[in-house]
């Protein structure tokens, strides 16, 4: 099969994305495949190579341009087939805020949350308890901040000359999960567990300081069944096909909070959604194949 592999782009997330494209088209190369790589850091034009030409397309496009349904619609336009959701659906989960409209018709938990400029942050009711302070598009906890002790100083108010507006969120205390969905089923839930003292942000998330579980030590075999189903309906009425994974929270009292859904998850050799994959007995070469298969059924 002749299949493109989209990877790097010009997000925040490019680094990722090329670890992510490297390792899918290593594998593909593996299986037999004949593989194409292109970086669309400079425009979309190069698509136009490649229509007609190759069977299918595999975005490893993480953050801007990858997950926001941008590429998808550049993709659609040349009647290129490609794994993941398609543009509507990618610019809506990859929207926070339009996400949280999505979770709170489906009466799903998530936090509190309002948008911000610099000055409403300031003045914001939020800020008095323990808060979260991320882009409203993007990911990777990059230019994010978690704060658990109250304080506006703990923030660089430089970042809104960035980002104009952000989201501003409660944080809720409790264990982290995260659930990958393959096709329209929920992969084993994995757990993590941040450096002692630290916070699961970018540094901590690809520099093997953080553990992540799977299966799951501290989080019941019950409340991970729920997990997955929740996910489940997530990416159902949310509309996304082919692949996800969505981040959550349980508190205290065993209550899921949904934080966010990624459409197209990492996939380098360090990535979460391949290694519950390994855990449900699918290798990354059944995980690739598995890839092309749906997209085109």
């Amino acid at each position: 099969m002749k299949v493109l592999v989209l990877l790097g782009g010009n997000s925040p997330e490019r680094d990722v994305s090329l670890r992510s494209g490297e390792n899918v088209s290593s594998v593909l190369k593996t299986l037999g495949h004949e593989v194409y790589d292109y970086d669309p850091i400079n425009g979309y034009e190069g698509l136009n190579d490649y229509a007609g030409k190759v069977d299918c397309v595999l975005p490893m496009l993480h953050g801007r341009g990858g997950e926001d349904g941008e590429v998808q619609l550049e993709l659609e336009k040349r009647n290129l087939k490609y794994l993941g959701a398609d543009p509507r659906v990618s610019a809506i989960t990859f929207d926070k805020v339009e996400f949280k409209e999505i979770l709170n018709k489906l009466s799903i938990l998530t936090p509190k949350s309002e948008v911000v400029n610099k000055q409403s942050f300031m003045g914001s009711e939020l800020i008095k308890k323990p808060f979260v302070l991320k882009p409203i598009d993007g990911g990777s906890t990059i230019d994010a901040f978690i704060v658990r002790v109250p304080s506006a100083d703990t923030v660089d108010l430089a970042v809104f000359d960035k980002y104009p507006q952000m989201l501003l969120e409660e944080l809720i205390e409790g264990d982290e999960i995260t659930v990958p969905i393959l096709g329209d089923a929920a992969l084993p839930v994995i757990e993590i567990i941040p450096p002692q003292g630290k916070e699961f942000d970018y540094e901590n998330k690809y520099n093997g300081a953080t553990q992540e579980l799977c299966p799951p030590v501290n989080i019941s075999s019950e409340l991970q069944a729920k997990a997955q189903k929740l996910v489940e309906k997530i990416h159902r009425e949310a509309s996304v096909r082919h692949l996800s994974r969505t981040d959550i929270i349980i508190d205290k009292d065993d209550n899921l909070w949904v934080l966010e859904l990624n459409t197209i998850p990492g996939m380098t050799s360090q990535s979460l959604f391949p290694k519950a994959a390994r855990i449900a007995g699918i290798s990354m070469e059944e995980l690739v194949q598995k890839f092309l298969d749906m997209v085109i059924a």
